[in-house]
């Protein structure tokens, strides 16, 4: 096979810092729960004033984009320090999301992707690698494809190209989901943020239409990236592995890692904890090795 594949289904027992520049405005510097100093900021990007984080001091940037009714926090809270140690990390939250303001038309991969790419021309960072879980690993491919020029490498973890990635029943259920449906944890981490309930309910209605009106993409789509791509799903995922193996054979110079647990465990993400478990470390420690490594290209 011309794929590198990884299968790692064991049991396992065992900021201060980035471009400052005069376009950038309303930066803070704050302190994280472990005392890591980062800054945030907004600029206004096609028309939302879009939030971000930059964590870390050296090293190669490398862009957080957030799972669907999540923020920064839910998704990378667990895996933002150790990424920060060797990265210079910015992190970002969407369209509707945490703290970045909404825009009179609905959610897309596409939209989302245009905007990552406007911020980080506004933050004059000409190339990244990005790190999408979930949502935000459809909204990295859609990075690749639509702005190949300022993509390093892709770590797509847990995402999907077509409807068929997901269960049976996901979609019909998806018809019937109200806001209770939504995990407590993505609440809560959203009202503390934005106690207003109403732009809650907004952001969960335009993620939940999103999904509703997903067209597949092409099989063309994914054969167009160039960019090395690191494809990670759950054993006990949501996104069915078979849809991972499809997307890392048509993503030309890509690897597949299946790791044991459900959908984001293996990377802490809020929902799906693994305690007692070192399978972050593990996933890290892949995810570090896959971004420093330089093929004939110089990526």
């Amino acid at each position: 096979m011309k794929r590198n594949y990884i299968f790692c289904i064991l049991l396992i027992f065992v900021a201060a810092a980035c471009h400052q520049n005069s376009k950038q405005h309303n930066m803070k510097s704050q302190t994280s729960g472990d005392s890591t100093a980062f800054r945030t900021g907004y600029a206004e990007v096609n028309g939302i004033n879009m939030y971000y984080e930059l964590h870390g001091d050296k090293g190669e940037y490398l862009v957080l984009i957030h799972g669907g009714g999540s923020t920064i926090g839910t998704t990378f809270g667990k895996i933002l320090p150790m990424l920060a140690d060797h990265y210079r990390v910015v992190a970002v939250e969407l369209q509707a999301h945490g703290h970045t303001g909404d825009r009179d038309a609905p959610e897309s991969f596409e939209q989302d992707a245009d905007d990552v790419a406007a911020l980080l021309s506004h933050l004059h960072i000409a190339k990244a690698s990005f790190f999408g879980f979930s949502n935000g690993g459809s909204t990295a491919m859609q990075i690749a494809v639509r702005h190949p020029a300022i993509v390093n490498k892709l770590v797509i973890a847990s995402a999907i190209y077509k409807r068929s990635g997901l269960p049976p029943g996901f979609f019909e259920g998806m018809e019937h989901a109200t806001l209770d449906n939504m995990p407590k944890e993505l609440q809560d981490a959203f009202l503390k943020i934005n106690p207003d309930r109403s732009k809650l309910l907004n952001m969960f209605t335009k993620d939940r239409d999103r999904m509703l009106h997903f067209k597949d993409w092409p099989d063309e789509m994914l054969q167009s990236v160039t960019a090395p791509a690191l494809i990670i799903n759950g054993d006990r995922d949501v996104v069915t592995n078979a849809h991972a193996v499809a997307m890392s054979e048509l993503i030309k110079n890509s690897r597949l890692m299946i790791l044991p647990g459900s959908h984001g465990a293996y990377m802490g993400e809020i929902e799906t904890p693994e305690t007692g478990s070192n399978i972050v470390k593990l996933t890290m420690e892949v995810i570090r090795e896959f971004l420093d490594e330089r093929g004939e290209d110089g990526r």
